[in-house]
């Protein structure tokens, strides 16, 4: 088999770890950003909702048209596990199908050229990755699945019930990549803090704190979606009292008025949800992220008023708006009342604009601040200043900050920590100067 690879990961970041995982099988492969080269292309799909699989059969069909004669077309991951039975027929253009059970075996499956969707929960234990987009930081996953029954999601339905990995697996893996230079990590999976309760230990995460802390090499570390029903104050306290773990608290909470959330099948009501994001906020030098989902059934025009009336007092640091989606096999999609679409993006807009406001008085807070930073490489604004993040930021997705001076006349090094103060505010980016190169 010819050897060029041309591999796409969409959807989230516990995504991209699978896509790590195939990477690092075949690493025979030469890596070709252009696809018309490519011998082999492998989609790494989402299915969660209708924009993410639209973007997914876009994107292959797409790729498709531009591969060269004989080239080798894979659709992976959760949209071609979520609709196996149909998409062998609606998109012939696609060689090989497979899910999210398989992504170790990639390599057998390209040699035999054949589908494959094994009904065994894959867990990374010890499989070589690629990591990309970084020279320090890793995303490590903590579990497949989820044991909760949000109304609107259908993740359960296709990844199946919580699986967590064992606690010693997880550390050799940071272990491993410590090894390489990785100093930065971020933990994700469907419900972080349900990490281990699968196997009736109630407090994972915690257990999951002391044992990082443990590996000499680790500088920095944040957890990614916790869930309001299995967070607990212990936990945020044990975070707190972290020297390597931030104050790094994301917890989407979908909605704040309390007949909704039961509608959502949320698990916890208003009371219980703000005495955890009051918690949160109320702790030293803490960053607070959410996420709400606007025209769920039966969401009234005073329920998304609360949501905005919260959204703009709270003091979150950022947040993320969802418009619903109607997804088959979940309980919404059987509810009366359904949102029109015209009302969804109304509403989606306006939470839009106010969660912009949420980001840029967030920003403006950090002015003034000494902070940690990493440079991460020349900037596409100006060929003078550098690209850099705070380092208790999770990356991508919480912005990036300018360098554009510094106090000493060294070299900056990429990937590499400085103290810094920052200095302004451009738009929705700020501007930093190092204090100790």
């Amino acid at each position: 088999m010819s050897n060029k690879l041309h591999i796409v990961s969409l959807g989230c970041t516990k995504n991209l770890v699978d896509t790590e995982v195939m990477m690092g099988k075949l690493q025979n492969f030469e890596l070709t950003n252009e696809s018309e080269d490519a011998d082999v292309i492998i989609v790494n799909t989402c299915g969660f909702i209708d924009a993410a699989k639209e973007e997914s059969v876009n994107t292959v069909l797409s790729l498709h048209e531009q591969r060269k004669e004989d080239s080798v077309l894979v659709m992976a991951g959760c949209l071609s596990e979520r609709y196996k039975e149909d998409l062998a027929v609606q998109i012939p253009e696609v060689d090989i199908f497979t899910g999210v059970g398989d992504y170790d075996h990639i390599d057998e499956l390209l040699t035999e050229k054949k589908s494959r969707f094994s009904d065994e929960v894959y867990l990374i234990d010890g499989a070589q990755r690629v990591v990309t987009g970084s020279t320090y930081h890793a995303y490590i996953k903590l579990s497949e699945g989820c044991n909760q029954a949000c109304s609107f999601c259908a993740i359960p339905s296709f990844k199946g019930k919580l699986n967590s990995r064992d606690l010693d697996s997880i550390a050799k893996e940071v272990e491993g990549l410590v090894a390489k230079g990785y100093y930065d990590f971020s933990f994700v999976s469907q419900d972080s803090s349900s990490y281990l309760r699968d196997q009736n230990i109630k407090d994972g995460l915690s257990l999951l704190i002391q044992r990082i802390e443990l590996i000499e090499g680790v500088k920095s570390a944040r957890i990614l979606y916790l869930y309001p029903s299995t967070t607990t104050i212990s936990l945020l306290k044990n975070i707190a009292k972290s020297e390597i773990f931030h104050n790094y608290f994301d917890m989407p909470i979908q909605h704040i008025n309390d007949e909704m959330l039961g509608m959502m099948k949320r698990g916890f009501g208003k009371e219980k949800t703000l005495e955890l994001l009051n918690f949160m906020r109320a702790l030293p030098n803490s960053f607070v992220r959410t996420s709400f989902i606007v025209g769920h059934p039966n969401e009234t025009q005073e329920m998304f008023d609360e949501i905005c009336e919260f959204a703009s007092n709270f003091g979150f640091d950022r947040i993320n708006v969802f418009s619903y989606s109607d997804e088959e096999t979940t309980p919404a999609y059987d509810m009366d009342n359904k949102i029109s679409e015209e009302v969804i993006e109304e509403r989606a807009e306006i939470l839009g604009a106010i969660t912009a406001k949420c980001m840029e008085k967030s920003l403006e807070n950090e002015i003034g601040e000494t902070i940690k930073l990493v440079i991460d490489g020349e900037s596409d604004e100006h060929e003078y200043l550098l690209s850099a993040r705070n380092l208790m930021w999770a990356p991508e997705i919480d912005g990036e900050i300018y360098v554009n001076d510094r106090t000493k006349d060294e070299d900056l090094e990429f990937g590499k920590i400085y103290k810094s103060r920052v200095t302004g505010l451009v738009v929705d980016t700020l501007i930093a100067i190092v204090d100790n190169a």
